[in-house]
């Protein structure tokens, strides 16, 4: 069984290394919050003090990362990990970065003679507490196949995208559609709440008819409508309202480096980036309702 390293336990991060442990791998892990170690150490794993100590006799190391310059720094450089690791090992970063970063990373593990796959997840905390994540992949086809074991631990779906990078640009565009899915489906809530309609009615109606979409079946942004959701917690918890402004800033940076059109991803963007000027950042992304309708 695999040594692995887990860098980064956040809402993420945390229940992938627990799925690990809980699948009978040994996991060292670290992060800035000594909550967030203690929660992984309680479920059996090691608490580093640092992340090359958590990489100390590691042949996987995992990180969930917030930016491409924190992947950066992680590993490249004089006191990157890269310049640590034996050759062989296998990096698999999750975090949700640019495409271009990613590739700047396998380049540099490469020369290292490692393996390294992106590998940004889809379906949020509750999927990463169920294990049962979707990967979507960029890199070697036979590194995914000596990652497949360690992916299939935390998550239900593995997709393999294409070469490094791949799987950014794959997540990038992913999330540029749940953001808008998001807002939307926000909009056509208040909408109706505004002309006298139960939200939860509207919601069954929309999830039944051509309108339905994951955020309605699966993650309502109406407080009430749907338990175990952010919005029945307060927005607290799940993929905060910050992130997705940075994902949907991804997707812009990528349209623009492509030549490609993405009025609506452009629109979604700015609803996020006024809906977190105004505090909101923190809150899970289904908060951006507030945008359309007073919660108060």
């Amino acid at each position: 069984m695999e040594n692995i390293a887990f860098i980064g336990l956040g809402n993420m991060g945390g229940p992938m290394a627990v799925n690990l442990l809980n699948k009978g791998f040994k996991v060292s892990a670290f992060d800035l919050s000594a909550d967030a170690l203690a929660k992984v150490a309680a479920a059996g794993g090691r608490a580093a003090s640092s992340a090359a100590d958590a990489a100390e006799s590691a042949s996987v190391v995992i990180s969930m990362l917030p930016a491409g310059k924190h992947v950066a720094g992680l590993y490249l450089g004089d006191n990157g990990l890269f310049a640590r690791l034996p050759k062989g090992a296998l990096v698999i970063d999750c975090s949700t970065i640019d495409a271009g970063t990613a590739r700047k990373v396998a380049e540099g593990a490469r020369e290292k003679g490692l393996s390294m796959l992106d590998a940004p997840v889809s379906g949020g905390t509750a999927g990463a507490a169920a294990g049962t994540l979707t990967f979507i992949v960029g890199g070697a086809a036979e590194d995914l196949a000596h990652a497949r074991p360690v992916l299939e631990a935390m998550g239900k779906n593995i997709f393999h995208a294409g070469g490094a990078g791949a799987g950014q640009t794959a997540k990038i565009c992913n999330n540029m559609l749940l953001g808008i899915l998001m807002a939307g489906t926000a909009e056509a809530l208040a909408l109706g709440v505004k002309n006298g309609l139960d939200p939860k009615v509207l919601s069954e109606i929309i999830s039944k008819s051509s309108g339905r979409n994951w955020a309605t079946e699966l993650y309502n942004p109406w407080p009430g409508v749907m338990d175990n959701t952010p919005a029945s917690r307060g927005y607290a918890g799940g993929f905060m309202s910050e992130l997705m402004l940075k994902d949907l800033g991804l997707a812009e940076e990528t349209a623009l480096q492509s030549h490609a059109a993405n009025p609506l991803g452009a629109l979604a963007r700015n609803l996020y980036e006024e809906h977190v000027h105004q505090g909101n950042g923190k809150l899970d992304f289904s908060s951006i309702v507030k945008h359309f309708h007073s919660l108060n």
